[in-house]
């Protein structure tokens, strides 16, 4: 029997169903999806001062002959009230979380959190993406995120054009891991790109999960869609330099994290084993919207335990640093 513990009024639906149900309440209720990246005119250039000076759009780190890119497609106030997410925590964990990450301490106990992908350009210019971010206006996650993204940007910025990105690697089929896959007529955003995707967490989707007809519809017309199964390899070869997928369940069905083994530090992509600061510090603290609290768990305990052993850098999709050790 699993630990699926859900803040106050929530339903014990289908996970999916549940997470956007509860997402957009808190967003109509006027609690969430406020940007610092933009102001009513849209622009990046509008941002929030006190977030402009804080944080880059882009920040690299090199391991071997990769360079890994994280790239800032939004920053926001998530819905509802920060210990409704994570009951589970108590002052001293708070209190540590604060001091590793203070820009996720809002006003009102609110909490603040970046959306971010990654990009890992190999020599010679190709590049494996890791996650889209939440989209543009009219995507999934518009009711409740701070949507335009600008990953598009934020990518020319870096000097990668569309075509240069070969993979897209898909941690997850959450709205705002998956919203720049395809623009809102469906077209796939990336045309060269295979789109790398755990079968488990296409599987568990439910039929009425926008992740469905938003985005993995379009790419199996596409032919765009790569379903695998458990740790694969997606770029490199034995024995040298290479981008792995690591299944790393419990926030879905089948999230999946990405290994880029480059040289004598590893980069562990996290994709959303942690999502907050607090389950940085305290591992055992669950988050309300996990679809298996207790293996998500046993994987955020295990990823860090080895990312400790090995002197791992985590590349996170959250926190307001986007590269950390444990």
């Amino acid at each position: 029997m699993t630990d699926r513990r859900v803040p106050d009024g929530a339903q014990t639906t289908h996970p999916s169903t549940s997470r956007r149900r509860l997402l957009r309440g808190g967003a109509a209720a006027g609690i969430g999806a406020l940007t610092a990246w933009a102001g009513a005119g849209g622009s990046a250039d509008a941002a929030e001062p006190r977030r402009a000076a804080r944080t880059a759009h882009i920040v690299a780190r090199r391991t071997g002959p990769y360079e890994v890119l994280a790239l800032l497609d939004a920053h926001g106030t998530f819905p509802g009230k920060r210990q409704n997410w994570f009951p589970d925590a108590g002052e001293a964990d708070w209190a540590r979380a604060k001091r590793l990450d203070p820009a996720a301490f809002g006003p009102d106990d609110t909490w603040e959190l970046d959306f971010r992908c990654y990009a890992v350009r190999r020599p010679g210019g190709r590049v494996t993406l890791v996650d889209t971010g939440i989209g543009p206006a009219g995507s999934p996650a518009s009711p409740w995120a701070p949507v335009p993204g600008h990953l598009p940007a934020v990518l020319a910025h870096a000097g990668i054009e569309r075509d240069d990105v070969d993979t897209v690697v898909l941690t997850h089929l959450h709205e705002d891991h998956y919203g720049w896959t395809v623009d809102t007529t469906g077209t796939p955003v990336f045309p060269d790109a295979r789109h790398v995707v755990q079968r488990t967490e296409i599987a568990a989707l439910a039929a009425d999960d926008s992740a469905m007809a938003y985005v993995v519809e379009p790419l199996r017309r596409a032919g765009l869609l790569h379903g695998i199964d458990g740790r694969v390899r997606v770029q490199g070869g034995p024995g040298g330099p290479a981008l792995t997928a690591v299944p790393t369940p419990g926030h879905t069905a089948g999230h999946q994290s990405v290994l880029v083994e480059g040289g004598r530090e590893r980069v562990v992509i996290t994709g959303d084993v942690l999502v907050h600061a607090v389950q940085l510090v305290a591992p055992s603290v669950a988050y309300g919207l996990e679809s298996d609290q207790a293996t998500a768990r046993r994987t955020r305990r295990r990823l860090l335990d080895d990312a400790r052993a090995r002197g791992d850098l985590l590349a996170t999709a959250h926190l307001n640093r986007p590269f950390l050790r444990p």
